[in-house]
């Protein structure tokens, strides 16, 4: 009892030391920023290494953040040896290549050296080649090699993601020989959880959980207890796609094989959280039409990368304005369709975009192929029928009582049904679509299903109200 009471009250203690370092959300306080700030500008190298002890590699990530530019690069110079450079792989890229710009090939290339080979990549993957080859030139040779040996995988590969530092072991070791290597190893990788049996060629026989090595007497050939059923990777397979095999079979690692079957790597699990987050950011981005920019981007830079969208917006808002322009003296002789057509619009593209969305997740999904695309049509001619009479329902009402017209409630009523069932057969036939034409749907459905929607919902809602009325 007396144990876990000091446990309890060195956790408090603890929790007081960082309190105002940290907020009640987990992020750095504005008065542990300002005070790194003093230090910097006061040159307290004790001072900025006693309060880099308390951070995180993320946290140190998110002050690098907060600092103005030249306070980031000085506090690195005068963190010296005991700035961690894996804090510069939480930073979004254009933060992140700026700050290595400013610091010399040699600095950069100290801090790559204590890195795994992962980092490493992530580090330099997207320096422009010259700047690569000053750093890479201050490596030294074995380092320098497994760094360009993943750089010249494609870009979002397997390749460029994977740890080149693992443990492999021949079939013919017995489990005594093999826990002696990890011991007296001095370059194995800080953190492992299985063992990868190759053969004399290096190609992958199969792996041994540590808990299964463990377990195991000292005379047992790993041969014995090696797991051959092994979920491998290609060093040139997408990095999307091996997140879906991660999640798919449930793994915390996996081998990466060349082509020939021969292993060059390691993708843990903490890889993959990132690769996610990062495919689901861009997928978000591009739904957008905001491309790959970052909250560190500069304001001309932004505005340069949102405008073809914002220019192509227009053309179809013109394609939808001459589509009303047809209806001009339909809209002149009753002056509420012109109040009502926002509420056509704004219902059918809400609809074409909910739609869209459904789609574009089964194909990011792999859930859309031939048949299950027939039937995802179907399903959304289904739900639009469904939501369409139900939003006329309530529309058709409302309008008949606001304007005391029976006819013009009728009218947008049936045109709200027409336009949803419209809405959700664009919705998901346009990703589908640009899918089979080999086009990211993320980057080019929102604007055509918008055009659709728009186009589409004034020409029924309009038409109809003119047929309807000239036949009264």
């Amino acid at each position: 009892m007396a144990d876990d009471d000091t446990s309890i009250s060195q956790s408090a203690k603890s929790a007081d030391a960082t309190a105002w370092i940290y907020d009640e959300q987990g992020d750095l306080t504005d008065v542990f920023v300002d005070s790194v700030r003093a230090a910097i500008a006061t040159d307290d190298v004790v001072l900025l290494r006693s309060y880099n002890e308390e951070l995180h590699e993320t946290d140190l990530a998110r002050l690098l953040e907060a600092l103005e530019p030249d306070e980031r690069t000085r506090l690195i110079q005068l963190l010296g040896d005991d700035f961690d450079f894996t804090a510069l792989t939480e930073l979004d890229e254009s933060l992140r290549i700026r700050i290595l710009e400013e610091l010399s090939p040699k600095q950069v290339a100290e801090g790559v050296r204590d890195l795994d080979s992962d980092d490493a990549v992530t580090l330099l993957e997207d320096l422009e080649p010259a700047e690569q080859a000053e750093i890479l030139a201050e490596l030294p040779p074995v380092e320098r090699a497994a760094v360009e040996r993943s750089l010249d995988y494609p870009e979002d590969s397997a390749g460029r993601l994977m740890q080149t530092e693992f443990i492999a072991v021949p079939p013919f070791w017995n489990v005594g020989q093999t826990i002696d290597y990890m011991r007296e190893e001095a370059e194995l990788p800080d953190e492992f959880y299985v063992l990868f049996v190759v053969d004399a060629a290096f190609h992958l026989v199969g792996t041994v959980a540590l808990d299964r090595l463990l377990r195991s007497k000292r005379p047992t050939p790993i041969e014995a207890i090696t797991d051959r059923d092994v979920e491998t990777v290609k060093a040139t397979d997408d990095q999307e796609d091996v997140a879906r095999v991660f999640e798919r079979y449930n793994l915390v690692t996996a081998p990466v094989v060349d082509d020939d079957g021969r292993m060059v790597g390691v993708i843990t699990v903490d890889d993959i959280v990132d690769v996610i987050e990062e495919e689901a950011d861009e997928d978000i981005r591009r739904l957008a039409g905001v491309g790959d920019e970052a909250t560190s981007d500069s304001v001309v830079h932004v505005a340069r990368t949102r405008i073809p969208w914002l220019l192509i917006n227009v053309a179809t808002a013109f394609l939808a304005a001459s589509v009303i322009g047809l209806f001009g003296a339909t809209i002149e002789q009753m002056v509420a369709l012109a109040v009502l057509m926002p509420i056509v619009a704004s219902m059918s593209g809400n609809a074409g975009i909910q739609a869209m969305t459904v789609t574009i997740r089964a194909i990011a999904t792999r859930d859309a192929a031939s048949k299950a695309a027939l039937r995802a049509i179907g399903r959304e001619l289904a739900i639009g029928l469904v939501n369409g009479l139900a939003v006329a329902l309530v529309v058709g009402l409302a309008a008949g009582l606001w304007f005391g017209s029976v006819d013009l409630g009728v009218v947008i009523g049936v045109a709200l049904v027409l336009c949803l069932l419209i809405a959700g057969v664009a919705g998901a036939t346009v990703p589908l679509a640009f899918h089979r034409l080999k086009i990211d749907p993320a980057v080019a459905s929102g604007v055509i299903v918008t055009a659709i929607t728009d186009v589409a919902g004034f020409f029924v809602f309009l038409g109809l109200s003119a047929w309807w009325f000239r036949l009264l």
